[in-house]
């Protein structure tokens, strides 16, 4: 999904949009996909040195959503915009404001005795469900009844006015020119839900619901007098003078205000995020001009902690599950156990939802999550199928504009260009710095043996980029013992090991290493001897695709990249994740014949038992007191075992919670940490934790998305 691997084969001239007729433009392409699929391409292997057929399909078209409907011909408009559930929706047209509603729409889905399908009060009035689970139709069955109804390709004579006239009894408006590709009915999906935009709309739907920013509320004064209609709330609405009751999910200005000034202090590490600082609209209390980038951190990242102290337990658990609910259908790793699980978890957070938020609140992007699972478990991880890079490859087209008057021009020569400038950037030599072969913004260079030596151990391997204010320093008798140890035994696990052993090893080894009759490796009786006295130190480090700064050089910057966190044991069989802060850079040197030198962090850690760190049981948490420091003087690792964490700074004592029953539950969550006195939440950027769903041991606000993280 790289923008070199792009390629632009359809450039329509605007400046109206072609809506239906999007398929003529598509004809050429077509052709050229039938004859990839009968004919093929000769290619030639370099590996066999031999010419063979190539043969081609297209697998699915990515798309936001109207253009979903342009491409398959199925309307997203109206009570029937889901392309999976068609006529067979249970969508409603609400009384006042005449909008459509995907309310109580969701426990059909569900499994067949669950207790929600029963329930006649905290859904549609009086409604049982009793209609069986939808199955999906496949790709011939919905040819078929294409077929059946009659409808024209818009290439053939009269296609509009007849399609037109069908199309005002069934949700089909055309039939798509992608049918005459000879294997996509067989297609198990033909077009995919965007989950960039799903998620972005979700977001801000609810997300101004809770702030109650007006005129993008779904909790208007329509909404609350229709509320009562449907659902079985009389207390929310509206009174004789048209005012209306304070609900649970709402905040007050108070809790607004607080969580804006929040927003306004968070800083993410280098790369991960924008600064949401910007965004925040502290006159309205309102966040503005946030990106789908900017909601996807918001949604899956802040969510849980922003709304911890100020929303209802029930309220917050709902968001929270939503929440996790993306994150899980977004892994970069996934596996059919979990999708199966999300399938049948998504319809119940949904229905969780529908008790809190009024109707308006669901209208067809609050639906598609539903059907978002399925389309995982048989396509491919999202990274492949949403919009992201092709947005951000048309950001690149536009930028390519230099003739205003001859747009289609100007980004037709520009990639022109630049597919052949990357063609012939592979027969450049090595040394030779391309787009294609740069290292990204936070990308160190690959591991160097410069010793040519294949039996130096892999902790004189060069790893890393050093970069910001160089110095030198002495290093204490301690520090010494604590650089050496590390760089011996730098995956301590056995349980055997005791703390005796560790402070006599150093002295043993070295002893051992100057026998010549043990015959030892020079490179391991260099490490036996211990490091320089002097070492080289920096402000900042580039390495295992992160941006390290030490925690003095970060003040004075708008990220936060200080944070570090590491994976060990403590002389016990269960490893555990230390928590720190890095406080210096050092560049040890272990100079004997050739020079050899490690990358060392030395971090300050923060208390690991439950009076310093506590996780909660059900969602995993971290919270972790600041106050509190790990015992131990144990502060170097080397800087390869480090990976990057972000600190949420979050004072929970400036909230007033809202009721006393809230305020007994916020409580019993936090009794082990009552004495903090601010919230850091650990945000971890390892791209090796996200390997399972089901395999994690912490929900951690994780990000491991590399082609989505912004440079």
């Amino acid at each position: 999904m790289k923008l070199q691997f792009m390629f632009l084969t359809v450039l329509i001239p605007g400046p109206s949009n072609p809506k239906d007729k999007l398929d003529v433009f598509l004809q050429p392409l077509i052709k050229e996909l039938n004859d990839l699929w009968s004919v093929g391409a000769n290619t030639y292997d370099c590996s066999l040195k031999n010419n063979f057929q190539l043969r081609a399909a297209l697998m699915w078209t990515i798309s936001d959503f109207p253009a979903y409907s342009m491409l398959s011909g199925w309307s997203t408009s109206g009570r029937k915009t889901c392309p999976y559930c068609m006529e067979r929706s249970d969508a409603l047209t609400l009384g006042l404001s005449k909008k459509q509603s995907w309310f109580d729409n969701h426990r059909k889905f569900l499994y067949c005795d669950h207790k929600f399908h029963r329930n006649r009060h905290k859904f549609t009035k009086g409604r049982v469900i009793k209609t069986p689970k939808l199955t999906v139709r496949s790709g011939t069955e919905i040819l078929a009844d294409i077929e059946k109804l009659n409808l024209r390709k818009v290439t053939e004579e009269d296609a509009m006015s007849i399609n037109a006239q069908i199309s005002k009894t069934t949700g089909w408006r055309k039939k798509s020119i992608f049918w005459d590709l000879p294997y996509w009915s067989t297609n198990m999906i033909r077009h995919n839900l965007d989950v960039m935009h799903i998620e972005k709309n979700v977001f801000d739907n609810i997300f101004n619901t809770v702030m109650n920013v007006k005129g993008k509320t779904k909790d208007t004064f329509k909404s609350r007098m229709e509320l009562n209609d449907y659902c079985n709330k009389p207390e929310y609405a509206p009174d004789e003078g048209g005012k209306m009751p304070s609900v649970p999910y709402a905040l007050a200005k108070e809790a607004k205000k607080a969580l804006c000034e929040w927003v306004k202090t968070l800083r993410f590490p280098d790369g991960y995020a924008s600064n949401l600082g910007r965004c925040v609209d502290m006159t309205n209390l309102r966040l503005i001009k946030m990106k789908s980038h900017d909601c996807h951190v918001f949604m899956q990242r802040l969510i849980p902690i922003a709304f911890r102290e100020l929303l209802p337990p029930q309220v917050w658990k709902a968001l929270n599950e939503l929440s996790l609910f993306f994150k899980d259908i977004t892994s970069t790793s996934i596996r059919r156990e979990d999708m199966e699980r999300l399938k049948s978890d998504i319809p119940l957070i949904l229905c969780q939802l529908e008790m809190i938020f009024p109707p308006s609140l669901f209208n067809f992007m609050e639906h598609l999550p539903v059907h978002l699972p399925y389309e995982a478990r048989i396509a491919s991880p999202v990274q492949y199928r949403w919009m992201y890079p092709f947005e951000s490859y048309m950001g690149e087209l536009k930028v390519n504009v230099t003739n205003k008057a001859r747009v289609e021009g100007s980004i037709a020569n520009a990639c022109v260009v630049e597919e052949a400038a990357n063609f012939c950037s592979y027969y450049f030599d090595d040394d030779v710095t391309t787009n294609r072969t740069a290292l990204r913004r936070n990308e160190s260079p690959d591991r160097v043996n410069e010793l040519n030596d294949e039996g130096i151990p892999e902790v004189f391997i060069k790893s890393g980029q050093t970069f910001g204010t160089k110095g030198k320093r002495v290093l204490e008798e301690r520090e010494i013992f604590e650089d050496q140890m590390k760089c011996l035994l730098p995956n301590i696990t056995d349980d055997d090991l005791s703390k005796k052993v560790e402070s006599k090893f150093p002295d043993w080894f070295k002893n051992y290493a100057r026998d010549s009759s043990n015959n030892v490796n020079v490179h391991i009786r260099t490490l036996a001897e211990g490091p320089a006295r002097w070492v080289k130190t920096y402000t900042g480090c580039k390495i295992n695709g992160y941006r390290f700064h030490t925690l003095e050089e970060g003040t004075t910057k708008s990220t936060s990249n200080s944070g570090v966190c590491i994976k060990a044991s403590n002389y016990g069989p269960n490893e555990i994740d230390y928590y720190g802060r890095l406080v210096e850079i050092l560049e040890l040197d272990f100079s004997w014949r050739e020079s050899k030198k490690v990358l060392m962090f030395k971090c300050e850690w923060f208390d690991t038992t439950q009076l310093g760190t506590k996780i909660h049981p059900q969602y995993k948490l971290v919270d972790i007191n600041h106050k509190r420091r790990y015992k131990k003087y144990e502060p170097f690792v080397i800087a390869e075992q480090a990976t990057q964490l972000s600190r949420v700074y979050w004072d929970v004592r400036m909230l007033r919670l809202r009721s006393d029953r809230a305020r007994k539950g916020a409580e019993d969550r936090n009794s082990d940490v009552s004495s903090m006195a601010h919230r850091w939440l650990a945000i971890d950027r390892d791209p090796t934790r996200n390997s399972g769903i089901a395999s994690m041991v912490h929900r951690w606000l994780a990000i491991d998305e590399p082609s989505m993280v912004w440079r």
